[in-house]
């Protein structure tokens, strides 16, 4: 399984697992808890060691503040990073502290990791907890968990090791989906698009997201599954993430695609231990025989049909036909399994839902529903995508002169950033005064909210950086500006009078002092 040992991942410093407190508390079934382990090929001794401590650490940490979850342990050599996923099923992160240059992170950008692979999972599989409840040996969720966290992970390789988001990434906001602004007459032609398409689909509902490159357009959806829907389009569906299986289609050919090998090294850290406890990466064991294993999050799976839709074979054939099945998931707010289908024109992308409950035939039923649309919407698509191709302004449409930034609205689970091809030309010593000051941000923004969970608190910071660069962060209702000045090397008013700018033009004022 994976491939030898010269492409295997380096593990050095870095665990993540996920147990269950309710499993495992009699002597002889202590391994019955543990649901998912990075590196799978340590022994089973100091997989339980790593557990055990943790949930000491849960236990004592609860003494003090029983209303809140523990986050974070700064020890001396590592962090733990703490996220209740579920009731009793915690997820937790252990990263050594190194000298490395780039090993300076966030802790909350490090949480946020945990709950988005969380958020994928669920929005695929179902719950932890239903799996269990489903098969109760645990065989059927840790098979899920181990094929869809190793590809997961896959998207962190850099090399043969796994780089965690770092000071280099304190410009991005994880778990928020990035907007395209549209003029009146471009948002009045998505919206006739969106009638059209839930027309199609006849008596049953219709939900969907509109993306025009990495950016969404148009949302039927709750914020949560909007998210989600989002994050995976953006991983595997949109435009760039197809382009690299186009780019490298030569070498597909020979099978060694560079995500193939990043997929295959992450699973070569696991020995015959690992595959006798988590199960094969591709089937489970259920109900007596091996049963399917889906990957929704494998590179080079998705791609594009003559009609435009594009097709995938992850969720297996069809019961009883060698025809791929449609994929499915869940959604967050109803609970509602869901047909996913992706549309794709040029650089736009229609992701569509339809209840399976409400397609009569299943598969037939769905295949009538997509010819209804390439017949009745085709024509609207074409006259989207051109409209929204007219008014965009390239990778580096939210570039403002002079200004290297981060706006995020909470309320919205909206944010917009400086391009990163323009965050590269910071100084490392900017981004880390950066990454440091976020750091303060998020433990003011954890206090007040346990100290007075209704009142939101303001905070204005600036920081001159070592450097001389200006590093700012200003927090108002729900809404955050975090902002570089590398070139305001003047005054504390010439840095102010510079964010009062940016604010009145691109925030409505929001930030402004006034």
């Amino acid at each position: 399984m994976g491939l030898s040992s010269a492409n295997t991942v380096v593990n050095e410093g870095f665990q993540f697992c996920i147990f269950d407190l309710r499993r495992g508390q009699h002597e002889g079934q202590e391994l019955d808890k543990i649901l998912f382990f990075y590196p799978a090929d340590l022994p089973f001794s100091t997989q339980l060691s790593v557990i055990g401590l943790s949930e000491g650490l849960i236990t004592f940490t609860r003494i003090f503040s029983p209303e809140a979850a523990c986050e974070v342990i700064e020890a001396e050599r590592h962090s733990h990073v703490f996220h209740q996923a579920e009731p009793d099923i915690w997820m937790v992160m252990v990263v050594e502290k190194s000298k490395e240059s780039d090993a300076i992170w966030r802790i909350d950008a490090l949480r946020r990791v945990l709950k988005e692979v969380h958020s994928l999972f669920v929005m695929f599989h179902g719950s932890i907890r239903s799996l269990l409840d489903k098969e109760p040996s645990g065989e059927l969720v840790r098979s899920h968990l181990y094929a869809f966290i190793m590809d997961y992970l896959s998207d962190f390789l850099v090399g043969k090791k796994i780089k965690l988001p770092s000071f280099r990434d304190c410009l991005k906001e994880r778990g928020t989906v990035q907007m395209l602004t549209v003029g009146r007459e471009a948002a009045l032609e998505v919206q006739s698009l969106v009638r059209v398409l839930e027309s199609c689909a006849g008596n049953a509902p219709c939900y969907s997201l509109v993306l025009f490159q990495d950016l969404l357009v148009s949302t039927t959806l709750s914020p949560d599954d909007t998210i989600n829907l989002f994050t995976y389009a953006v991983l595997r569906l949109a435009p760039n993430a197809l382009l690299s299986r186009a780019s490298s289609w030569s070498y597909l050919r020979k099978g060694n695609t560079a995500s193939q090998i990043a997929a295959a090294s992450v699973m070569a850290s696991s020995g015959s231990v690992s595959e006798q406890f988590y199960g094969s990466r591709d089937t489970s064991p259920h109900g007596g025989e091996r049963s399917h294993v889906v990957r929704p999050l494998q590179h080079n799976k998705w791609y594009k049909g003559t009609d435009g839709f594009l097709v995938t074979d992850i969720w297996g054939p069809e019961v009883g036909s060698m025809v791929s099945a449609t994929p499915t998931v869940l959604l967050h707010q109803t609970e509602e399994r869901m047909y996913l289908c992706v549309y794709q024109h040029k650089s736009l992308t229609l992701i569509l839902l339809f209840p399976i409950s409400s397609i009569l035939n299943g598969e037939q039923g769905i295949s009538v529903v997509k010819q209804q649309i390439v017949e009745n919407a085709s024509l609207k698509m074409l006259k989207v995508e051109e409209k929204l191709s007219k008014g965009w302004g390239g990778e580096n449409a939210y570039h403002v002169g002079g200004y290297r930034y981060l706006l995020v609205d909470g309320d919205r689970n909206v944010s917009r950033a400086s391009p990163p091809g323009k965050v590269t030309t910071l100084t490392k010593e900017s981004l880390i005064s950066l990454s440091n000051l976020r750091e303060e941000i998020d433990l003011e923004k954890s206090r007040a909210k346990w100290d007075d969970p209704g009142h939101e608190k303001d905070l204005e910071i600036c920081i001159r950086a070592k450097n001389n660069a200006w590093v700012i962060a200003r927090t108002t209702r729900g809404k955050e500006l975090y902002m570089v000045l590398e070139k305001a090397n003047e005054t504390l008013l010439f840095a102010s009078d510079a964010i009062e700018k940016f604010s009145n033009r691109y925030c409505s004022g929001a930030f402004s002092l006034d």
